[in-house]
């Protein structure tokens, strides 16, 4: 199968926690994950534009933690348009990014970014509970698959 985030081919990362049935690759996460993002683990102000068929959109920062949480390794984040960053993964030398869907033919520079870090992103509450409801919800998916 052809998927169509952003470092797809390479994302060979093994899971470091057996935490999240069936979950052994990140194209296993995005697998499970396309079953679990929904309206209510989108950031808010992107919301309205949430749909189906753009599902990543607005999920990268919880998406790139829950990722880090079952593989390892750093989350860096891409400066946007407006100050905030996009996030996405490297775990040794794999780089994936399963929220890069939500930019279309955008093409994103993975190249020199700062690292992120959670402390600073779930100092937001409304972000730390959409990734606690994401985590939650794809155990439970787990758990039925």
């Amino acid at each position: 199968m052809k998927y169509r985030f952003w470092g797809w081919e390479h994302a060979d990362a093994k899971a470091i926690t057996a935490e999240y049935k069936g979950i052994e690759t990140p194209v296993d996460l995005y697998d499970a994950l396309s079953h679990v993002w929904c309206a209510d683990t989108c950031a808010p102000r992107m919301r309205q534009n949430w749909t189906k068929e753009n599902m990543t959109l607005g999920q990268c920062s919880i998406t790139a933690f829950l990722a880090q949480d079952i593989f390892g390794g750093k989350v860096y984040g891409i400066l946007r348009p407006g100050g905030n960053y996009h996030c996405y993964n490297v775990i040794r030398d794999c780089k994936f990014d399963l929220t890069s869907e939500q930019f279309g033919d955008e093409v994103l520079d993975y190249e020199e970014n700062p690292e992120q870090f959670r402390e600073v992103h779930f100092a937001k509450e409304e972000k730390r509970m959409r990734y606690e409801k994401l985590k939650e919800e794809l155990k439970k998916y787990c758990e039925r698959n």
